[in-house]
């Protein structure tokens, strides 16, 4: 079967700062489609963000919840915040490592999680 995910969307509130923040934070690259869309790559799953009123912003509400993989979660944490993301639940352990979630400028709120102490 081939029915993966291969593609993932998100909504944005603000894709100039959604676009600045992943550029700046993780090194994803984007291309533009018109003035209510970007594609991104660079990201390990391409995808694409498009301009939005509203976003789904809290996975204890039930949103989806993207998790990325950082080898040292302190450096990521500090990539995060000094691109303008907030942390939205502090580093904490669980079996096979830790992780912290955030909220990017644009509403949505991801997670990144290591292996490591």
């Amino acid at each position: 079967m081939n029915e993966k995910i291969n593609y993932i969307e998100f909504a944005s509130c603000d894709l100039a700062a959604t676009r600045a923040f992943f550029e700046q934070a993780f090194g994803w690259t984007f291309e533009a489609y018109g003035e209510d869309y970007l594609a991104f790559s660079s990201s390990g799953l391409d995808g694409g963000c498009f301009r939005a009123e509203r976003v789904s912003t809290a996975a204890e509400a039930g949103a989806p919840l993207v998790v990325l993989f950082g080898e040292d979660l302190d450096d990521v944490l500090a990539r995060v915040e000094r691109s303008g993301g907030a942390i939205v639940r502090a580093p904490f352990a669980f079996p096979g490592g830790r992780r912290f979630h955030f909220r990017e400028p644009g509403g949505n709120e991801l997670a990144v999680w290591s292996d490591r102490d």
